[in-house]
């Protein structure tokens, strides 16, 4: 097992680089881009950078010297020989060639384009413009090389035996949830914690702690990388990107009113079983629900990833007995700022009723909270969203407006069109 502390005091970026791989990413990434190459490669898309804890000021942390290396570093990265292997040739969801060959050849050649970075009031500014295939892809490694610089900052100057003593700590209490969460009776937990990781050396031995001390319980990583490494399953389906940007392109009102469903659709045609799973949230869960097409509700379940939780499920579960399902063959995937206690309570009060699942994300590979003088190194809402298409601007509603985002008037459309009522705020945990 890697020697974590000994790495990163020694570290060098040139051997222990932040982002190793173009799919040291996220599983869903893949399947969407797939997805927006079939369908929409012709939209020109901007992704940019959102701090949601302004608290935290990346540009007074980070170098921006070092920020540029770790970014240039992932330009020059593209498939290799093995890499290419596994995806064309594993079995994914119980489908083998999940990726079509046209597909693979197109990211076989890619190289991440060019990025845009700048400074303001100790934030940075960056953002990704180009085609919507290839700018989709800067997304997961923007996030991690932006925390994992966020991390070593913290950390420079920290003597070796401290390190030890730093990660020994952080490892008991990984463990110590571990070994909670080893009580609940027919678990099915993922790791979805790439995008705001400590760093690639402590998600991997997280995943590691996972295998060993869950078993059949832990059912895979959203990362790529990871499972190939590991021999795991790469988890994930789709997320708000699809419909954000599918109603940014639409020119209508009606059009607008219809988008999310038209992603869905799309999906469809490519994808079945397991990763037909619904993300209802984007412009407000009820609404959502309340008037999808009659072959919705015979997918095959629902991920809540905003607003109360067990609202959510709630919600769903009264869905499907509506549209005539049986909620108890149905999948709800819970995902959002998760925790051992809330993990605990959600498998509890839903067991039986509904297929659980969870996918647990910031809280399982950045959990230093009290470990650093100042809790210096407590995790925080960063996020790298598609902000434009075709130079009209995207927005989010929502469960939880503390998510929400866009240009004021947008919005206002936006909650106009899909008969947004009033919202409960709920705070950010990440």
């Amino acid at each position: 097992m890697v020697d974590i502390a000994t790495r990163v005091h020694d570290h060098n970026w040139k051997i222990d680089p932040i982002v190793r791989s173009l799919i040291d990413t996220d599983f869903y990434k893949l399947l969407m881009c797939q997805s927006v190459f079939r369908n929409r490669a012709d939209a020109q898309v901007t992704f940019s950078l959102i701090n949601r804890s302004k608290a935290i000021r990346l540009a007074d942390l980070i170098d921006e010297g070092e920020l540029r290396e770790q970014l240039d570093h992932i330009r020059t990265l593209s498939l290799s020989r093995g890499e290419s292997t596994w995806l064309r040739g594993n079995t994914f969801y119980g489908k083998r060639q999940m990726f079509s060959s046209d597909f693979m050849e197109w990211f076989e050649n890619l190289r991440l384009p060019p990025y845009t970075l700048e400074k303001r009031d100790g934030q940075y500014e960056l953002t990704f413009e180009g085609s919507w295939p290839e700018v989709m892809l800067w997304e997961i490694p923007a996030l991690a090389v932006l925390m994992e610089l966020r991390s070593r900052a913290v950390l420079h100057g920290m003597g070796k035996f401290e390190l030890q003593v730093l990660y020994a700590r952080a490892m008991t209490k990984l463990w110590e949830k571990i070994e909670t969460l080893r009580g609940l009776p027919d678990l099915r937990i993922a790791d979805f914690g790439t995008r705001r990781r400590h760093s690639f050396l402590w998600q991997d031995w997280c995943v590691q702690a996972m295998q060993e001390g869950l078993a059949e319980k832990f059912v895979g990583t959203s990362n790529c990388l990871i499972a190939m490494r590991r021999d795991i399953e790469a988890i994930g389906t789709n997320a708000h990107e699809l419909p954000m940007i599918y109603s940014a392109l639409a020119d209508t009102d009606d059009e607008l009113r219809q988008a999310p469903y038209r992603v869905l659709a799309d999906w469809q045609a490519e994808h079945d079983g397991n990763l037909r799973i619904i993300l209802p949230d984007t412009y407000g869960s009820q609404g959502f629900l309340d008037h999808a097409p009659d072959w919705l509700p015979g997918w095959t379940g629902i991920r809540i990833d905003s607003g109360d939780p067990a609202e959510g499920a709630e919600m769903a579960i009264n869905w499907w007995r509506a549209r005539g399902e049986d909620p108890r063959e149905k999948l709800v995937i819970f995902s959002d700022g998760l925790d051992v206690d809330k993990i605990t309570e959600l498998h509890q009060r839903f067991a039986g009723r509904v297929k659980v699942s969870f996918g647990w994300g910031t809280l399982l590979t950045n959990d230093f909270r009290g470990l650093v003088a100042d809790d210096a190194l407590a995790p925080f809402s960063l996020v790298c969203k598609a902000v434009a298409a075709n130079g009209r601007p995207t927005v989010k509603l929502s469960d939880n407006p503390n998510k929400a985002m866009g240009p004021a008037d947008e919005i206002a459309r936006y909650k106009r069109v899909f008969d947004i009522g009033r919202q409960q705020a709920i705070d950010l945990v990440v």
